[in-house]
């Protein structure tokens, strides 16, 4: 398996590369590629949330209680709420995260569970895709997208660290086709996984339909409509 600076240097090339062609290949603006880049970092280590040591779980919780509220800001200002009730609903969202989802998520998650597999990589994309709000879609996906790369390089890796090249044969260990996979050994955890990637894909179905739905304006609405006397 490997190792948590391990995951980072991997995760931060391809972050730089993705950020890279974001700015080059698909003209995004500078500070939009980096950001890209760095949430693909970040996406190559939210796999070692179920982790048994404790100094990545509290690293990364401690990473994502700030994240969480940063992305939901632009979606909450949409909203038009005050900034009484915004500083309530983020301080809220990152007191939840830090102190309260990390214990809940510790207590119910095991080492190599659902949340190495690939549904747990599309739920972390669509949790981008629905948290971080603007008008342009192509930049939501970009960013969901970076997230998923950093994921599935941290599960590619943890399953290329599981075979023993050396030798005329290729050798396993006993966490071989634990990291890229769909289902696991518990029922339940496999099917809590895809209850939210259900409920998050219907979610995001539905903002998809709002975002693109066109308002159709009556007749006499419209500017260049001149009635007949």
């Amino acid at each position: 398996m490997a190792s948590y600076k391990g995951h980072l240097l991997f995760s931060a090339s391809l972050g730089f590369v993705y950020g890279g062609l974001a700015r080059t290949q698909l003209d995004f603006d500078p500070p939009t590629a980096i950001l890209g880049a760095a949430l693909t970092t970040i996406g190559g280590l939210l796999p070692d949330l179920d982790s048994n040591s404790s100094v990545p779980v509290r690293e990364l919780f401690s990473l994502a209680a700030v994240l969480v509220p940063l992305l939901l800001w632009r979606r909450l200002m949409n909203a038009h709420y005050s900034d009484e009730k915004m500083f309530l609903i983020l301080g809220g969202t990152y007191l939840g995260i830090r102190f309260g989802v990390s214990k809940v998520f510790k207590y119910l998650s095991v080492h190599r569970g659902m949340y190495h597999s690939i549904p747990a990589m599309f739920i972390a994309g669509l949790v981008v895709y629905l948290c971080y709000h603007s008008p342009s879609l192509r930049l939501r996906v970009f960013l969901a997208v970076g997230v998923m790369i950093g994921y599935l390089s941290h599960l590619v890796l943890d399953e290329l660290c599981s075979v023993d090249f050396h030798g005329a044969k290729f050798k396993l260990n006993k966490y071989a086709g634990s990291a890229v996979k769909f289902i696991s050994p518990s029922i339940v955890g496999t099917a809590t996984a895809y209850l939210i990637l259900i409920c998050l894909s219907y979610l995001a179905m539905l903002d998809y339909e709002k975002s693109t739905r066109t308002v159709v304006l009556p007749v006499w609405m419209h500017r260049n409509y001149h009635p007949t006397l």
